[in-house]
């Protein structure tokens, strides 16, 4: 580890009261996280001025930042420190920590880029856990540097359940928010054209988003060829395809009594041509035979 060696910078804060540091809450309102109450505590990046943390490298770098552990209460807070995101390794000095009443600690860590990463932003958070498990987290964004690609696929449409169900894949190097536009076709035509929306989504580098999209009017009888439409800034128009036949009870019913009539008729008219015929040879065997001259 970079820091195993590293020792972490305890700061100490003004002795004020804590109703000081602290803003008057009213009367029934909830904690605002583990910040509130008179032993409250926060972590941030360390410096101040920072929401969250930021940083920017090639693949296969380690990058370097502090986390602020502040203890405003009166009594010690024991924590431990963590980290949560996909394609990030993160790095404490320490990873448990006794942070002094009225005291800011100050926790180097790395994280290191996988030297296999794709160019673009990856997201996650640090994360401090006090003993009582209450937590304080910061965002942590990195972004990889090289080639921006903006590419998508939609994948595995199917028809089912009154929805249609679909996977949106970011084969990219950017974070995507897709649009989508839906269109069926029917045997005798346009059965459903939905323009191009955007979706309430937001699709990171390398993931799969499973999704789907509702269909509470399907036709009763048909035959049907969906096809979905996805688009994003940058990004080649993506098409996925899907097929379904619909045949609801009513329906049903319906052409199987079609069916049984149409049946029962020919019955009928093949009976009535048999005894056509029989009628016919009869009447030419009873027939008199004239006399011959």
């Amino acid at each position: 580890m970079p820091y195993a060696t590293a020792r972490v910078l305890l700061l100490s804060l003004p002795l004020l009261s804590p109703a000081l540091l602290l803003p008057a809450l009213p009367a029934g309102a909830p904690h605002a996280g583990p910040t509130a109450g008179p032993d409250g505590w926060s972590a941030a990046p360390a410096g101040g001025g920072r929401p969250s943390f930021y940083a920017e490298g090639a693949p296969g770098t380690a990058l370097r930042d502090t986390v602020a552990v502040t203890n405003r209460g009166s009594r010690p807070l024991a924590v431990r420190l963590g980290a949560a995101g996909p394609g990030l390794r993160v790095a404490f000095a320490e990873t448990a920590l006794d942070v002094p009443a009225r005291t800011r600690a100050e926790v180097p860590f790395t994280v290191t880029v996988a030297a296999d990463a794709r160019p673009g932003d990856r997201t996650g958070r640090i994360v401090v856990r006090d003993s009582a498990g209450r937590e304080s987290e910061v965002r942590l964004l990195v972004r990889v540097g090289g080639p921006r690609l903006a590419a998508l696929t939609v994948e595995h449409v199917a028809v089912r359940g009154g929805r249609i169900a679909y996977e949106l894949v970011n084969r990219g190097t950017t974070v995507l928010v897709p649009r989508l536009a839906v269109h069926a076709d029917g045997v005798l035509g346009v059965v459903m054209d939905r323009g191009p929306r955007p979706l309430p989504v937001r699709l990171p580098p390398g993931r799969r988003l499973a999704l789907s999209e509702p269909w509470p009017d399907p036709p009763a009888l048909d035959a049907v060829t969906v096809r979905l439409t996805v688009t994003a800034p940058g990004a080649a128009r993506a098409t996925g395809r899907a097929s379904a036949r619909f045949v609801s009870p009513g329906a049903a019913a319906g052409v199987a009594s079609g069916a049984l009539s149409a049946a029962a008729a020919a019955v009928v008219l093949r009976r009535r041509r048999r005894g056509r015929r029989r009628r016919g040879t009869a009447a030419v065997e009873v027939e008199p035979r004239g006399a011959l001259t």
